[in-house]
């Protein structure tokens, strides 16, 4: 049995195909991101820019195609930051889940910063081999979610989520005017963070912090130069404090041109990856960490791990 799972971020649209095996867990079938900034202008106009539309809708198109050649039982589509934002819009774009049902079968629903949040956090840790209390984070186009809990046994268990309105994105449309950034800049977006944080719990020294999606991917890429990039060279890698703060220097020195030819950030991140890195350094700096541990999965994850426990019950019902 093999369930899909697209998630609509406000940078990039991920899917994840997965079988489910004899133990009930997921492996790995397909895997696809593909930055279509479908955020674009959203922070300002708050509804969807029509090119930004059509570039998502194509991708959706392109996945719709890939999930039909490996026979899924059950997709489940789910919109972040983007979508909230413009979720009440009228005008462009405001017919963007009709034509998305149309070529998927399946609406996307927009997901709560919440649940955006408890699904990043089971599906991001998934893989990684931790237990007890651990601090995640994931660092979006549009909004960055904070989850405190406990791994039990592979179960995660939530006790604190936080949505928060900033992601490398919505920070770089607010914020950056120049190439390369200037410092002037990168201090406001630092500020910025660090007021949204300040307010939060610090997380327990020693406990493991695990970040998770594209910036903090592609800052491990970069900062180990794995290129082309390789989730199973990613997923579980422990990066220092001093390798974020160094890569996020890196980016914010180079001018875009430059930045496209470093070895692991692919070329459509390369304009908000400074802002994205700046928000990674603040938060690892907040936290106290002396590392972080990687994860290349998150809410797609998250998703896939409810529809394989939905197809399960379904069989042992039809068992029984």
């Amino acid at each position: 049995m093999r369930v899909a799972a697209i998630d609509i971020g406000t940078n990039t649209v991920l899917l994840l195909v997965a079988e489910l095996n004899e133990q009930g867990g997921l492996v790995p079938v397909l895997e696809r991101a593909e930055i279509t900034r479908l955020g674009q202008g959203v922070d300002r106009a708050r509804s969807l820019d029509p090119a930004a539309v059509e570039r998502t809708l194509a991708c959706l198109r392109d996945y719709a195609t890939e999930i039909a050649k490996h026979g899924v039982a059950r997709l489940d589509v789910v919109g972040t930051s983007a979508m909230r934002d413009a979720a009440a819009a009228s005008g462009p774009g405001a017919n963007f889940i009709d034509s998305a049902r149309a070529i998927l079968g399946t609406p996307p629903r927009v997901i709560s910063g919440d649940e955006e949040a408890s699904l990043a956090f089971s599906g991001g840790l998934a893989g990684l081999g931790l237990s007890g209390e651990v601090t995640a984070f994931d660092i979006g186009g549009g909004s960055t979610e904070i989850i405190r809990g406990i791994l039990d046994g592979g179960v995660a268990h939530i006790a604190e989520r936080q949505s928060l309105d900033m992601g490398s994105v919505r920070l770089f449309e607010r914020h950056v005017r120049t190439d390369p950034p200037s410092a002037a800049e990168m201090a406001a977006v630092r500020t910025f963070v660090l007021d949204q944080l300040l307010p939060l719990t610090r997380p327990p020294s020693r406990q493991p912090l695990v970040g998770m999606a594209g910036t903090v991917t592609t800052v491990a890429a970069v900062a180990r130069g794995v290129a082309p990039y390789d989730p199973a060279q990613i997923h579980g890698v422990r990066l220092s404090h001093r390798e974020v703060v160094e890569t996020a220097r890196r980016f914010c020195e180079l001018p875009i041109e430059a930045r496209k030819q470093l070895a692991g950030l692919e070329e459509k991140r390369a304009d908000v990856i400074p802002v994205g890195a700046v928000i990674l350094e603040t938060i690892v700096t907040w936290a106290n960490a002396e590392e972080i541990v990687v994860s290349d999965r998150g809410v797609r994850w998250g998703v896939a791990l409810q529809l394989a426990k939905a197809l399960l019950t379904s069989a042992g019902k039809s068992g029984a």
